[in-house]
């Protein structure tokens, strides 16, 4: 069965442009004009992969990105957003809304078909650690749980995404060294890199806040500037201190989430 593509894009000449590329490629291309139409269809077909434009009419692209990973029918379909907003500001704002990739419009349709592969390849394939015995699945307070994409932090349940959990894991395969961008790039997106690496950034930031006491002073998940990533986790004496510091933490953060509901109600 051929993988299925939802194309969520408003320009006729783009949306048919890039339908007949990937059609050519061996995908079915579901296609849909305005981010209404969009949602719809993502519900009928649960698409494999969705490419959606930033700039559309009735419901913007971001809107339309969060909602779909909201929603449980759809919140694991990987989202690759094409826009012609090439800012760092709008790529955070796109992956802060929850898309996988970021392509930046006008592109080259081979580009876009390697991204296409690489998101269908690594949400498609085995979960991580289920064939190769010599991956390190846990150290010291962390344990990571590919069947549930999954981390067990100081004994507790912490939910991931499948990018948080393949970047923390590629991370944690090189405990204690610095990975540089190029080389996190490639194993957790899939594709060569290129001098833009603030999809990497953005991920960081979200385990960060997951993770660390206090995301803006990082114990855990270091920046090496200029080199890259490093993750140093506590052992021995330290755990007993970290303990009482991260359940502390972690009641901040949910008082100040309850807080935030209560003044959007």
């Amino acid at each position: 069965m051929k993988p299925c593509i939802l194309l969520i894009e408003d320009d006729s000449d783009m949306r048919e442009l890039v339908a007949g590329h990937l059609e050519h490629g061996g995908f079915d291309v579901q296609r849909a004009d305005d981010g209404i139409k969009g949602q719809a269809l993502a519900l009928q077909y649960t698409p494999d992969l969705i490419l959606l434009d930033l700039m559309l009419p009735k419901v913007d692209g971001l809107t339309l990105c969060q909602r779909l990973r909201r929603d449980e029918r759809t919140a694991g379909i990987p989202i690759l957003m094409l826009t012609a907003l090439g800012g760092t500001k709008d790529k955070v704002s796109g992956f802060n809304s929850g898309a996988d990739d970021y392509l930046t419009k006008p592109f080259d349709l081979e580009e876009l078909q390697v991204r296409v592969k690489a998101l269908l390849r690594r949400s498609d394939r085995a979960p991580v650690g289920s064939s190769n015995h010599n991956e390190i699945l846990s150290y010291g307070p962390l344990t990571l749980v590919p069947e549930r994409f999954e981390a067990i932090w100081f004994d507790t349940p912490v939910r991931l995404t499948h990018l948080e959990f393949e970047l923390l894991h590629c991370l944690l395969q090189r405990h204690g060294q610095t990975v540089a961008p190029s080389l996190i790039l490639k194993e957790v997106w899939g594709y060569e890199p290129d001098d833009d690496i603030e999809t990497i950034r953005v991920h960081v930031r979200h385990l960060r806040t997951k993770f660390e006491p206090d995301p803006r002073k990082p114990r855990f998940i270091k920046t090496v500037y200029g080199a890259g990533y490093c993750l140093e986790l506590p052992t021995g004496a330290q755990l007993d201190d970290l303990h009482d510091v991260l359940a502390q933490a972690r009641e901040e953060r949910q008082h100040k989430e309850e807080q935030n509901k209560r003044a959007s109600a």
